[in-house]
């Protein structure tokens, strides 16, 4: 489990595709706190470290992942944002993030209001039915509270810190994100409906 507060950007080192799956090698600092076999949250995605070394680690990615997250289209150079899990005796200091991708969003506008950014997201309308104005979701990883919805998109409002310390303080007009709606509302709905 993660809570969507982004601790470290990681630059994407290497890419190796196959037939099996791509394996992505990732170049931070917070490597040298992973032992083979540690969850990572990389744009939001859990995976599963492998070859951790003090400066980098390698992640391998499924296809299933790479149908469902921005990782497939991981090239050398891109910036991603890192999560380690959260310990029990940490404070959950974003929201209840798990790491499994809902889906892909579009960044539709940005526009600058104040000293924050205000992000329009486009997403499909299975995803923003889950998405409530004032709710949290987390996009790339990263937990934010939605500043408004409607059928077609919704927005959220970075602050400074967000946008120095997390990719989203380069997200231009057309850059895909993945998306995470809140665990909570899928299974409210799940429940009501029996």
């Amino acid at each position: 489990m993660f809570t969507g507060l982004v601790q470290a950007l990681g630059t994407v080192d290497a890419v190796e595709q196959t037939d099996a799956g791509v394996r992505v090698t990732i170049a931070a600092p917070l490597a040298a706190e992973l032992k083979p076999g540690d969850s990572v949250a990389v744009n939001g995605v859990c995976l599963t470290a492998v070859e951790p070394s003090a400066e980098r680690f390698a992640a391998d990615v499924m296809h299933e992942t790479l149908r469902r997250s921005s990782l497939a289209a991981a090239a050398p150079g891109a910036r991603v944002n890192l999560e380690l899990p959260l310990r029990a005796h940490d404070r959950l200091g974003g929201h209840v993030v798990q790491g499994h991708v809902d889906g892909l969003g579009t960044v539709a506008d940005v526009s600058e209001d104040g000293f924050s950014r205000v992000v329009r997201i486009a997403a499909a309308p299975d995803l923003l039915r889950y998405v409530v104005e004032k709710g949290s979701i987390a996009v790339d990883g990263v937990s934010l509270t939605v500043s408004a919805v409607d059928g077609e998109s919704l927005s959220v409002s970075l602050i400074p810190e967000t946008l120095e310390r997390t990719n989203l303080g380069v997200a231009e007009e057309g850059a895909t994100v993945n998306l995470e709606v809140d665990v909570l509302a899928k299974y409210v709905e799940k429940l009501v409906a029996r």
